[in-house]
């Protein structure tokens, strides 16, 4: 015969069920908030710190004002669409310095911020293309009879460190000059 310990549980207990009357497990009362307060009635903030917001954890963060503090700080890429390679562009090789030439993009803006190929547009010239480029613009370059070469990403967020390097040294110089 087997012990009443080792037989399987038929039945599970359920969770106290809050606020709904004394019988059922937790008070009818105040049901384990304590009694009155601002946790009683609601929920707090998570950031919340008191009243004296001089001294809150928000007033204390280093944040950015003005207009444009909630937008992205990151540049975006300069983007040049297929059409725009089919009119202007007399190379096979479509790279920064071809676009430039052309004058289809800035040289230092493009260096700064990278260039990206995007599909719209149609095209016939055949191109090897050395910069980032959208699926759909490589399926219709592809087609074209084209050739993409994978731009070496290391490159790329070289010219993007230096250029952050420089803009910090020259805002570190400016700073040592005010104090």
């Amino acid at each position: 015969m087997t012990a009443l310990s080792k037989l399987t549980k038929t039945t599970t207990k359920s969770g106290k069920r809050v606020g709904r009357g004394i019988g059922s497990g937790k008070g009818g009362h105040t049901v384990g908030r304590g009694s009155k307060g601002t946790k009683a009635r609601g929920k707090v903030k998570p950031l919340f710190t008191g009243t004296k917001s001089k001294k809150s954890f928000i007033k204390r963060l280093p944040l950015l004002r003005g207009k444009g503090k909630l937008k992205s700080r990151k540049s975006k890429p300069v983007v040049v669409n297929l059409q725009y390679l089919e009119a202007f562009l007399k190379t096979k090789r479509v790279n920064i310095k071809s676009l430039a030439k052309a004058g289809i993009v800035d040289l230092k803006q493009a260096e700064a911020n990278g260039v990206k190929i995007l599909g719209e547009g149609v095209i016939k010239k055949v191109f090897e293309v050395e910069l980032p480029i959208s699926k759909s613009a490589a399926k219709k370059v592809e087609k074209a009879g084209g050739k993409i070469i994978k731009p070496e990403i290391k490159k790329i967020k070289k010219i993007r460190k230096t250029k952050k390097v420089k803009i910090s040294k020259t805002t570190k110089t400016k700073q040592t000059t005010k104090n």
